[in-house]
């Protein structure tokens, strides 16, 4: 009973518009108040401080400034051309290029929101001046944004890492292959999209086309590599690649393709605080409201509710699955993570549920939850961009969340398509 009043004044604080970290300590204060234990208070900024000390936590801001400056200085830009003229020609052209530009794009920044805004930029004025619907344009590519958390590196599963001890290297691993799933399950449906509305094709593009352009985008095809190869090779720790990642687009951006100003840097630095301090706060009240769970015995409670249900790990993975599907549209990838894990982890690890294999569901159900209203990031940024109310955004976006959803299944109940890449590394 406790379990459901806590997450209720949690929810209806929300409903009233109260952004999700101020609800999180709100709902922990007046429990704690209400219990007749408000000297528990007094530990709110320890609490707070102790959540966001985590060494692998550092790699957040510098992963979100490496997503500013490659959309900044150019190296966006470069990624889209290549992609284009190594795939433009199938069905769906530059469509199928969004997705090939998001994959390529996903092994430098890890943030999908950023993702987004920087190939909506593009994508907002290609597409539709070669024939394709605005709608459709701004769909793909808010889904093809998502890729970029699930393929390293990954914010999202540093964070996941730094909650529950897993190696940040490990999932990292785990998430190649669901994350090219993803883009291929885009593909497939952007082929038949496109096929059935009559979308254009680009004449395919000649060898000294494709070459060209891979000259002019070599050193930006790189940064992944780089940031990849030194984590596998062991040179660097991810935390350590996302500063290699950061001053390698510095350089890019400054030196090479000399499109970042000066000028540029101080906004630059800006948004990455903005956007640093918003996840970070969520992270730090969240390690009060976590405490209010573990205090009160709220996961063993869960476990002891499910264990009444079912002792099939496969029934408590779906209720799982379906817990998160449903807060995903409610509430913040990143916020779900931290609320949900101190109650998930000791029920995973009771049923023997591979810590890996769940960080890799838990994600790709938050990217799910990017993409849907009333509180989808992905879905403001496109809609923000795109001048396209978000219910007919929604709507346009259904074949590409069923195909997430699809590949979040096969993932949680195929854990070999998972684990078999961290498993071959070790």
């Amino acid at each position: 009973m406790l379990t459901l009043a806590i997450f209720a004044v949690l929810v209806i604080l929300m409903f009233l518009g109260i952004p999700v970290a101020i609800s999180m300590g709100l709902t922990a204060m007046l429990f704690f108040v209400g219990l007749g234990e408000p000297q528990y208070l007094t530990m709110v900024p320890q609490r707070m401080y102790s959540s966001t000390t985590g060494f692998t936590l550092l790699a957040i801001p510098f992963f979100i400034m490496a997503g500013n400056l490659m959309n900044t200085g150019g190296v966006t830009t470069r990624i889209f051309r290549f992609a284009s003229a190594l795939c433009g020609h199938i069905w769906g052209g530059l469509a199928q290029v969004v997705i090939v530009a998001a994959v390529i794009m996903s092994g430098m920044t890890g943030a999908a929101v950023a993702e987004a805004a920087g190939l909506g930029m593009l994508s907002m004025k290609a597409l539709p001046e070669r024939g394709f619907g605005r709608c459709f344009t701004a769909a793909i590519t808010g889904a093809a944004a998502t890729i970029g958390p699930v393929i390293p590196p990954s914010i999202p599963f540093v964070i996941y890492g730094t909650l529950t001890g897993v190696s940040v290297g490990s999932l990292f691993m785990a998430g190649f292959v669901p994350g090219f799933m993803m883009a291929l399950v885009m593909g497939v449906a952007v082929y038949f999209i496109s096929k059935k509305r009559n979308y254009p094709r680009q004449e395919r593009a000649s060898l000294r086309e494709v070459m060209a352009s891979f000259a002019d985008s070599i050193l930006a095809l790189l940064t992944p590599i780089i940031i990849i190869g030194g984590i596998l090779t062991g040179v660097f720790t991810p935390t350590e690649a996302s500063v290699i990642a950061c001053v390698y687009a510095l350089i890019l951006g400054v030196v090479i393709y000399k499109e970042i100003k000066l000028a540029d840097l101080p906004r630059i630095f800006w948004e990455t605080i903005l956007s640093t301090l918003r996840i970070m706060y969520i992270i730090a009240m969240a390690g009060f409201f976590g405490w209010l769970l573990i205090y009160q015995r709220i996961p063993q409670q869960v476990i002891t509710e499910l264990s009444a249900l079912s002792t099939n790990s496969n029934v408590i993975m779906g209720i799982f699955i379906f817990i998160l599907l449903i807060l995903g549209c409610f509430m913040e990838g990143i916020a779900i993570l931290v609320i949900t894990i101190p109650v998930f982890l000791p029920i995973i690890t009771q049923y023997n549920i591979d810590p890996i294999q769940f960080g890799v569901v838990m994600i790709l159900c938050s990217m799910i939850g990017l993409l849907t209203p009333p509180v989808g990031m992905c879905l403001y940024t496109m809609s923000s961009i795109s001048k396209i109310d978000i219910w007919t955004l929604s709507k346009e976006l259904a074949p590409y969340i069923l195909g997430i959803t699809l590949v979040t299944l096969v993932c949680a109940y195929c854990p070999g398509i998972v684990l078999w890449l961290p498993n071959l590394i070790k």
